[in-house]
C-alpha cells in the first residue's frame, strides 16, 4: 500500500489511544493507591502468558478469549481491535500482523489488568453496574507496541520513499480541445475567370510555366463553390517552473500543414479514410524575469512562443508563434499608471544549407527577419475604466521578392538565385511580380515556351501600428470593451508596384476583366474597430460574451501569411464586418457561434461569407 496511507495508520492508533485517556482523565475516575496500601497481587501462570489460546482469568471472572489466527467475527467493544480489523479491510494491515497485534496488545491488557485489580477496584456506574476499566499503563504499553511494530514496518518496507519526484511539482500541464462545424458561402457574383491565381500553391511547388503557348491555368483560389468542413483543434503543452526567475513552456498542437496561422485539422482531409493525423511543435521556450516584481517585470524569452505584441489579428493571426528572441518590460509609475515595451528579433526564413540543391556552386542566403518594437500604456482612469495604448513599428527585413540574375531554366526544376526570396507560406490579398529574370533563346522559342516562373511579394513592408483599446466595469461582473486599431505600411511605393503587379489590379477601360489589364488598385492601410461584451473569463454555467467588429485591410497593409486566417478565407485586400458570441455550459466546456462576411477592396468582384459553430473544452 501507498506509505502515506500506513503512516495515517499509525497517527490513527495513537489518537485513540490518547482520546481514551484524555476521557478518563476527564472522568475523575482515577484513584491513587500508595504502594503501601497495595493488597497482594495474584500470580499469572506462565503457561497464560506463553499460550496465546489460554483464557486468562480476570477479577470477578471475566475471561479475554483470544482465537488464534483470525479477527472478531463482528465489532468489538475494544476500540483498537476495531480500529486494526479496519486497517486490514484497508489493506494496509495483512491478517496475520493485525492477529499478532491484537493477541500482543490483550496479553499485555490482561496481565495489566490482574495487577491493577489489586490496587485499584473497577468503578461503579450509577446503576451499581461494574464498568471495564483500562489503566494508564496498559494504554501506554498497547500505545508504544503498537507504535513500534509500525515503525519496524515502515523501516523495513522503506514507508514514504515511494513519492513523485520533486521536478513533477514544477510542472503544469494544460490544453484546449475545439471541434469546428464551418460552412463557406460565395455570392454568385463572385468571378471566377482566373482572377484568383493561387500564389502559395505556385510557390511551395514546382514553378508555374507563364509562357502563353501553356494553356493550362495556374493553381486558382475557390470562388464559387461554397464549402463545409468539419474540423477540430487539440493543444496540449505544459508551463515549467525553473526557480531562480526561470521558466519554460511547451505545446503541441494538431494542423493539416505546417501553416504558422492554423492549427485546424478538417476530418478526411488528406489521405481521408480515417488516416491519422499529424502533431506538430507548437510552442517550445525558454524565459527569465529579471524584474522586481510588484507588478513590474523584465521578461526576456527565448524560442518559439506566443505574440508578444498588443495587437489585433488583422495583422498577427491568434494562433501565429513567433520564433526567435524578444524582451517584455513593464514599469509603475503610479498605483493608476503602467508603461510597457515589447522589442524583439524574430527569423522569418533561413536560407536551406544546400541551396540551390542542384547547383555545384551555390547561391547566396537570402535570409528574413521581423524586427519590433512597441512601447505603450496601461491607465487605469478610475475604479470603473481602464484603457491601454500601444504604438509599434515592424520591419520585415528582405521579405520582399528581388528579380535573378538572367538566366535560361531549361526545366522545373532548375533553380533561380533569388528563389528563396518568394514567400514560403501565403494566404490571400498581397501583390506579387515574376522574380525569375528568364533569358530568351532559341530553346525557348525566345520565350514563348519554358517561362518557368516563381512568384514573389512586390513591396517591402515597414508597418507602422497605433493599438488601443478601452475597458468599462460599471456593470460588474459583465464587462464592455472596445478596439480600435490602425495600420500603415510605409514602405509601400505604389508606382512600383503598378510597373510590375500580375494582380489586385482593376477594369480596363473596354470594361473587361482580367489580369495584367486594368490599372493597380492595391492599398497600405488597414483598420479595425471592435466591441465586447459580457464576461471576461467563462467560468461558470450561463456566463457568456458577444462580439461585434468591422475590418477594411487593403492590399498590402500588412504580410497576408500572418493575418487573420479565418476571415475572407485569410489573409488582406478585404473589409467586412464579424459578430458571434460564446456561452459557457460548465467551467471547462463553452458553445460559440460566428459569422463573418467580407468583400475584396481592389481587383475582381469576390464576396463570401462564413459561420463557425465552435463547441470548446479546457483542461
Amino acid at each position: 500500500m501507498p506509505a502515506p496511507r500506513k503512516i495515517t495508520a499509525l497517527f490513527l492508533c495513537l489518537f485513540v489511544s490518547v482520546t481514551a485517556h484524555s476521557q478518563e482523565e476527564a472522568t475523575g475516575a482515577l484513584k491513587l493507591v500508595t504502594p503501601d496500601d497495595a493488597p497482594p497481587q495474584p500470580e499469572v501462570p506462565l503457561e497464560q502468558i506463553i499460550d496465546p489460546s489460554a483464557e486468562i482469568p480476570l477479577p470477578d471472572g471475566i475471561p479475554v478469549p483470544v482465537e488464534p489466527g483470525a479477527l472478531p467475527a463482528g465489532p468489538s467493544q475494544n476500540a483498537t481491535v476495531n480500529l486494526i480489523a479496519a486497517l486490514v479491510k484497508k489493506g494496509i494491515l495483512t491478517q496475520a500482523e493485525a492477529v499478532a497485534l491484537i493477541q500482543q496488545a490483550e496479553l499485555d491488557a490482561a496481565n495489566a489488568q490482574a495487577q491493577a485489580a489489586a490496587v485499584l477496584p473497577p468503578p461503579l456506574d450509577p446503576e451499581g453496574q461494574r464498568v471495564t476499566y483500562i489503566p494508564e499503563i496498559v494504554k501506554r504499553q498497547m500505545r508504544d507496541q503498537i507504535q513500534q511494530e509500525l515503525m519496524a514496518q515502515a523501516r523495513e518496507e522503506k514507508w514514504g520513499q515511494n513519492q513523485a519526484p520533486d521536478w513533477t511539482s514544477r510542472i503544469i500541464p494544460f490544453g484546449d480541445f475545439r471541434l469546428r462545424s464551418e460552412n463557406i458561402f460565395f455570392n454568385d457574383g463572385n468571378s471566377n475567370t482566373g482572377e484568383f491565381t493561387n500564389f502559395n500553391a505556385i510557390n511551395t511547388g514546382s514553378p508555374f510555366d507563364a509562357s502563353r503557348t501553356n494553356r493550362l491555368f495556374a493553381p486558382k483560389h475557390n470562388v464559387d463553390q461554397d464549402r463545409h468542413r468539419a474540423r477540430l483543434r487539440l493543444r496540449a503543452g505544459a508551463e515549467i517552473m525553473l526557480g531562480e526567475g526561470f521558466s519554460g513552456g511547451v505545446r503541441l498542437a494538431t494542423g493539416e500543414s505546417d501553416s504558422p496561422v492554423s492549427p485546424n485539422q478538417s476530418f478526411g482531409s488528406g489521405g481521408g479514410n480515417f488516416s491519422k493525423y499529424q502533431i506538430w511543435l507548437d510552442r517550445a521556450f525558454l524565459a527569465y524575469d529579471a524584474g522586481p516584481g510588484d507588478g513590474q517585470e523584465l521578461v526576456f524569452m527565448a524560442g518559439r512562443f506566443d505574440n508578444p505584441f498588443f495587437s489585433s489579428e488583422v495583422q498577427f493571426d491568434e494562433d501565429l508563434g513567433f520564433d526567435g528572441l524578444a524582451a517584455r518590460a513593464k514599469v509603475r509609475l503610479n498605483d493608476s499608471v503602467n508603461f510597457f515595451g515589447t522589442i524583439g528579433a524574430f527569423p522569418v526564413f533561413n536560407t536551406a544549407l544546400n541551396f540551390a540543391s542542384n547547383n555545384p556552386s551555390k547561391f547566396e542566403s537570402d535570409d528574413k527577419y521581423l524586427y519590433g518594437g512597441q512601447i505603450g500604456i496601461d491607465w487605469k482612469i478610475d475604479e470603473d475604466w481602464t484603457a491601454k495604448l500601444g504604438i509599434g513599428y515592424y520591419d520585415y527585413s528582405n521579405i520582399e521578392g528581388r528579380l535573378s540574375t538572367p538566366f535560361l531554366p531549361l526545366s522545373a526544376s532548375d533553380a533561380g538565385d533569388t528563389d528563396a526570396t518568394r514567400p514560403g507560406f501565403a494566404q490571400r490579398g498581397n501583390t506579387y511580380f515574376p522574380i525569375r529574370s528568364i533569358q530568351k533563346d532559341p530553346t525557348n522559342l525566345d520565350g514563348t515556351i519554358n517561362q518557368f516562373q516563381y512568384f514573389g511579394l512586390a513591396t517591402p513592408f515597414r508597418t507602422l501600428t497605433l493599438s488601443g483599446k478601452v475597458d468599462y466595469d460599471g456593470f460588474d461582473p459583465i464587462r464592455v470593451s472596445a478596439f480600435a486599431e490602425v495600420i500603415k505600411n510605409v514602405a509601400f511605393d505604389r508606382s512600383a508596384l503598378n510597373a510590375s503587379a500580375v494582380n489586385n489590379r482593376g477594369v480596363d477601360p473596354d470594361g473587361i476583366s482580367g489580369p495584367l489589364i486594368g490599372n493597380y488598385e492595391g492599398g497600405d492601410m488597414a483598420w479595425y474597430l471592435g466591441f465586447k461584451i459580457g464576461k471576461p473569463k467563462l467560468e461558470n454555467w450561463g456566463d457568456w460574451i458577444a462580439h461585434l467588429g468591422y475590418r477594411y485591410v487593403e492590399s498590402d497593409a500588412v504580410v497576408d501569411g500572418f493575418a487573420d486566417s479565418d476571415f475572407g478565407g485569410g489573409g488582406t485586400n478585404v473589409k467586412g464586418i464579424h459578430l458571434g458570441g460564446s456561452f459557457a455550459l460548465t467551467p471547462h466546456v463553452n458553445a460559440g457561434l460566428r459569422w463573418l462576411s467580407s468583400d475584396e477592396i481592389a481587383g475582381a468582384p469576390l464576396k463570401s461569407d462564413t459561420l463557425q459553430i465552435d463547441l470548446n473544452a479546457k483542461f
